[in-house]
C-alpha cells in the first residue's frame, strides 16, 4: 500500500505576497484540503472564506482554523487583543484522506506567540514546503533570506512559485544563489476565478510537477 503523501506547507516570503491564492491555486490542482491554522482578521470570512469563493468548494475540503482572531496583525498581538492564548501545541496537524495544504500566517519570523516564531511551527510539523514569493523588485533579498532561514531549521523546500508580472532575470537568479526549482509563476490573472486557475495549471504541468515531489515524499 502507497503511504499518504504528508502535507505541503504554504510560506511567504513577506504578508501580502499571495499565498492565498497560491494556496487555492494547489487545493484546486491537487483535489486537495485546505487548512490556514492561524487567522489574523477575519474580513470577508478570512482566508478560507476567499478559497472557498475563487474555488467553489463544499465546506469539506476546507477545515477551520485552529485559531481565528478578529484583527488583521501579527497573530502574538492579535491573540492578546482578542484575550485567546494561542497554544502551540493545539496546532497539531489534521488527518485527511487526501492531499492537504496548508498556508501559513504572514512571513517565517512572524511571532505565534512572544516566545514562539512560525518558524518554530514549522520546524515541529517538519512538512515539505512551498515558498510563495514576489516576481519583482525586491524578491532576490526576501526569497534568499527566507531560504537559507528555512534551511538553517532543516526543512525541505520543495520549491518556489512566484507571484506576479513575469520577470526577466529573477526566476534564474534566485535559482543560481538559491539552490533551489521555481516551480511555478501565477502571472496577474483577469478575471481571477478557478478557470484561470486551472489554465494556468495546465500551461504549466504543475500536476506532473507534483507528482514527482510527492511520490520522491512516499519513498
Amino acid at each position: 500500500m502507497t503511504p499518504p503523501s504528508p502535507p505541503i506547507v504554504v510560506c511567504g516570503t513577506d504578508t501580502d505576497v499571495g499565498k492565498t491564492v497560491v494556496s487555492a491555486w494547489l487545493v484546486q490542482g491537487l483535489n486537495a484540503t485546505y487548512w490556514k491554522p492561524v487567522q489574523s482578521g477575519l474580513d470577508g470570512g478570512g482566508d478560507r472564506g476567499q478559497v472557498q469563493q475563487l474555488l467553489g468548494l463544499p465546506p469539506d475540503r476546507l477545515l477551520p482554523e485552529a485559531y481565528a482572531f478578529q484583527q488583521p496583525v501579527s497573530p502574538h498581538w492579535a491573540a492578546e487583543l482578542d484575550a485567546h492564548p494561542l497554544e502551540p501545541d493545539r496546532l497539531q496537524l489534521p488527518t485527511t484522506t487526501g492531499p492537504l495544504i496548508i498556508e501559513t500566517a504572514g512571513g517565517l519570523m512572524v511571532p505565534l506567540t512572544r516566545t514562539w516564531l512560525q518558524l518554530d511551527q514549522l520546524q515541529r510539523w517538519a512538512c515539505p514546503i512551498v515558498l510563495v514569493a514576489r516576481s519583482g523588485l525586491g524578491t532576490l533579498n526576501h526569497t534568499l533570506l527566507s531560504l537559507e532561514a528555512l534551511r538553517h531549521r532543516g526543512l525541505e523546500v520543495i520549491g518556489v512559485i512566484l507571484n506576479g508580472p513575469p520577470h526577466a532575470d529573477n526566476p534564474a537568479t534566485l535559482e543560481q544563489f538559491g539552490k533551489v526549482s521555481v516551480i511555478g509563476h501565477l502571472p496577474p490573472l483577469a478575471p481571477l476565478d478557478a478557470q484561470q486557475l486551472q489554465q494556468q495549471w495546465l500551461q504549466q504541468g504543475l500536476s506532473q510537477v507534483f507528482a514527482q515531489v510527492l511520490a520522491k515524499q512516499q519513498r
